[in-house]
């Protein structure tokens, strides 16, 4: 039998599966405690994601459309790093989000806000030999979401990341600094309270670009200690 590759999550940094305050979490979670299986070779060795090819301005999610798009243009870059901070080259970065007015381009999301139709809201980006990443978007806007009354999301991107094959996949979330919904969704409050300032994007004013863009920088550390919490 194939032994384990790819190492487990540590305790006390991801959010439970199971959450009292986030409601659709008590239709998923499971009931009883999950079953480590090993990974064959077939999960460790493929399908290989470093070689993907990505368009030039799959990472400027400002450019994808036929005209520029409404809202703050910002730019997110950061790195990508193991525990020990260093850098995990080639990882593929994917971002979704929604638009400065607080709706996604997808059918699923009837939100009474206007759709921009220069904003698709996806991107990627290949991390360099220094686990260097960097985007140019919109900053997302705030939406209701139903999950109890007067909930509202706080602004955030969501992120992917791939290493060499789909069992490496790790999903996260970046919010803004000190945005004061942070203090109310159960989905930021559900990683344990040590862990929530690594969601936090640190605004950057030195890579900003004058009278163009701001900029936020967001390190993710892939596992560890110090990892960033994964859902």
């Amino acid at each position: 039998m194939a032994q384990e590759t790819y190492r487990r999550p540590s305790a006390g940094t991801h959010p439970p599966n199971l959450f009292e305050g986030y409601k659709s979490t008590s239709g998923r979670a499971p009931r009883q405690a999950p079953v480590a299986l090993p990974h064959t070779l077939s999960e460790t060795t493929g399908p290989l994601l470093v070689s993907e090819r990505l368009d030039s301005l799959e990472n400027d999610l400002t450019h994808q459309r036929m005209g520029e798009p409404l809202g703050e243009r910002i730019i997110v870059h950061g790195r990508v790093l193991d525990e020990d901070g260093k850098p995990v080259p080639q990882a593929l970065v994917e971002i979704w989000q929604c638009n400065a007015a607080g709706r996604y381009h997808h059918p699923g999301d009837q939100h009474d806000a206007p759709l921009d139709p220069n904003f698709y809201g996806g991107g990627r980006a290949r991390a360099d030999a220094e686990g260097r990443y960097q985007f140019i978007t919109i900053k997302p806007g705030a939406y209701p979401w139903k999950n109890h009354h007067n909930a509202w999301r706080p602004a955030h991107i969501h992120f992917s990341l791939f290493g060499p094959a789909f069992a490496t996949r790790l999903i996260t979330q970046m919010y803004f600094p000190n945005d004061p919904l942070l203090a109310f969704d159960p989905i930021y409050n559900s990683v344990p309270e040590v862990a929530r300032p690594r969601l936090q994007a640190a605004f950057d004013m030195d890579s900003t670009r004058p009278e163009w863009a701001l900029a936020y920088r967001f390190d993710i550390v892939v596992r560890g200690r110090n990892a960033t919490p994964m859902e």
